[in-house]
């Protein structure tokens, strides 16, 4: 979903339209004179100056379709640094416990959130709320970051103003007044500490993997916790994550899924967590 407007208008610069989501392309050696593609088709990744590309980029309008899908204006959002100036709120407020401040548009500076990291994280109750992000009729949507180290969290608010998306307020807390704490608390460690992940599995874990010798199939199965290093999530994100909160009411809910879905690089990865005696365990693992 993320990633398709901007992909598609800009594949003569820097992206490639492939399954929504912008695809980075380099060239092969140079081809035989026969062959060889007109040079305004060639798609050059590091030989556009960085604010050549800014400016490319922000003379491309985003049309309209793109507010439908928060995730397809998300990244026009933190991709075009004149579309982000404008629908930002400004002066916009921000809100630190008891404390409220304003930010004005000199003091603005642009926003990218998990972009450069190529990847970002989600968290839901269920696989119920995976649909969450398909949905057109969202009026408010949050992008959380979450320093887990220094137990703290700020909230991007955005809400649609006459249909249009706009970063309305942040707030900043501590972890300790968010809903999913008891689960943040404990992926902390469980991210930085592999005896603990090992400790943190359940007696076998349900499993579904891709088939080795077929793309387009699936393994279903099962491991235990001296498996653990075949198994492990090519990427568990330890310093600091993304949430984004698509509506979704969280419960103290004895289950999390936590996931990560990379940008351009075919990266998704669904753990589901379960409270078992109190305690987190990884009780299915789907990569």
């Amino acid at each position: 979903m993320f990633f398709f407007f901007l992909s598609c208008c800009l594949i003569s610069m820097t992206f490639g339209c492939k399954d929504k989501k912008p695809e980075v392309i380099v060239p092969n050696e140079p081809e035989s004179v026969d062959t060889v593609a007109p040079v305004d088709t060639l798609v050059i990744a590091d030989t556009v100056p960085v604010d050549e590309m800014d400016s490319l980029i922000s003379a491309t309008p985003m049309p309209k379709a793109a507010d439908e899908l928060f995730d397809d204006f998300l990244f026009n959002f933190t991709a075009n640094k004149k579309l982000q100036y404008e629908r930002v709120k400004f002066p916009l407020k921000v809100v630190e416990g008891d404390q409220v401040s304003t930010i004005d548009r000199k003091e603005w500076q642009m926003e990218k959130f998990f972009m450069k990291q190529e990847f970002y994280t989600l968290i839901f109750d269920d696989e119920s709320q995976l649909e969450l992000p398909k949905q057109t009729n969202l009026d408010s949507v949050v992008v959380e970051k979450i320093f887990l180290a220094q137990q703290t969290v700020e909230q991007h608010v955005f809400n649609r103003e006459n249909g249009q998306w706009m970063l309305t307020e942040i707030h900043r807390n501590t972890t300790s007044q968010n809903p999913n704490k008891s689960f943040l608390a404990f992926y902390e460690k469980f991210a930085s500490d592999s005896l603990f992940q090992v400790e943190s599995l359940d007696k076998t874990v349900e499993t579904i993997l891709p088939d080795p010798e077929d793309d387009f199939t699936m393994i279903e199965g099962e491991f235990h916790p001296d498996q653990w290093e075949e198994f492990r999530p090519p990427v568990l994100p330890h310093e600091f994550i993304y949430n984004i909160i698509y509506g979704q009411k969280y419960t103290h809910s004895k289950q999390k899924l936590f996931v990560v879905r990379g940008i351009s690089n075919g990266l998704e990865t669904e753990m589901t967590f379960r409270q078992i005696d109190g305690k987190w365990k990884l009780v299915k693992l789907v990569n």
